[in-house]
């Protein structure tokens, strides 16, 4: 499994992560049989979030029984992360709130710390005053390792940036080959085209420039959520550009498709959103894969993308 430096740490984490959103459908034995899959796959990197549940099920609290029930699974071993702001009907990234949800998330994973801690979306409110007062407050407790963001421009990690100081590793953002503005914007400089429209700040450079790593999250994501590109009619001429490749590499279409994310030489981690076993073992191939240059570029041209 390829290997990628967690943001300016010395922290060495795996390119792929196991995102854990839809994990509490599987039950306490089927959480644990994925868990078991993930460490067998050469990635010990779990993503939660306070607000992950189904039906009502918790999936940091189905996977924290899981771990509890399991004496073969050690918490040293594994990077645990986590995200929190996100409440029923608005965001809150105010000091208190990130404080409880922290307490939370750790009596619902049963540990004593989370390796890394995201604010899950920006809140129009922060007061960046009182974020720095929790990772500080976080950090001296020992109850959080490193900190992050998620689904933030630059301009929002820079005002954060001048109370907290160069403590943020990640920035968790959407991206795969036909979502990838954040790579368009930066060919199509100075053009009409609709690529060429800078939705993000430049953040793919910004977090290169400030050792921020990208964590990728759906992968496979059609534009307007219209769900998985793989196998889709409408990136007819992508899939049989991914088959092609697929069958060279003697890989799976999903492999090659999530290879293109982590060929990128910004360090990229790929958050999987899979709960199936042998769909995550596919994703983590990618993880010994270094497509070629041209080949990168003939799937980025194949979904749809222009070079000018």
């Amino acid at each position: 499994m390829k290997k990628v430096r967690l943001g300016n740490t010395s922290l060495q984490v795996p390119a792929v992560v196991a995102g854990c959103m839809r994990l509490s459908q599987l039950g306490r034995d089927g959480m644990n049989a994925f868990i078991h899959t993930v460490m067998e796959s050469g990635v010990n990197f779990f993503d939660h979030a306070d607000i992950y549940a189904y039906g009502g099920v918790s999936s940091e609290a189905l996977f924290g029984e899981a771990m509890q029930g399991d004496s073969s699974l050690r918490r040293e071993d594994m990077i645990l992360q986590s995200k929190c702001g996100i409440r029923k009907g608005y965001y809150d990234l105010s000091r208190d709130y990130i404080l409880e949800s922290v307490d939370g998330i750790l009596k619902r994973l049963r540990t004593e710390y989370l390796d890394i801690l995201l604010l899950h979306r920006p809140d129009a409110l922060v007061e960046p005053e009182e974020v720095a007062e929790a990772f500080d407050r976080l950090r001296q407790s020992g109850k959080v390792r490193y900190f992050g963001v998620s689904n933030h421009k630059p301009a929002q990690i820079e005002l954060l940036r001048k109370y907290v100081g160069d403590s943020l590793t990640v920035n968790q953002m959407q991206l795969s080959l036909p979502v990838s503005n954040m790579i368009a914007n930066g060919i199509e400089v100075n053009m009409d085209s609709p690529g060429a429209a800078d939705r993000d700040g430049s953040v793919l450079d910004y977090c290169r420039l400030h050792e921020i790593t990208l964590q990728a999250w759906s992968p496979f994501q059609m534009p307007g959520w219209k769900g998985c590109f793989l196998g889709n009619n409408e990136y007819e001429p992508l899939n049989k550009a991914i088959e092609t490749l697929a069958a060279e590499y003697g890989v799976s279409d999903t492999a090659i498709a999530a290879a293109w994310i982590l060929r990128h030489p910004a360090g990229i981690q790929l958050v999987s959103g899979t709960s199936g076993q042998e769909r995550f073992k596919e994703i983590a191939a990618a993880g010994d894969i270094c497509l070629k240059r041209e080949e990168w570029y003939r799937l980025y041209l194949a979904a749809g993308h222009i070079l000018p």
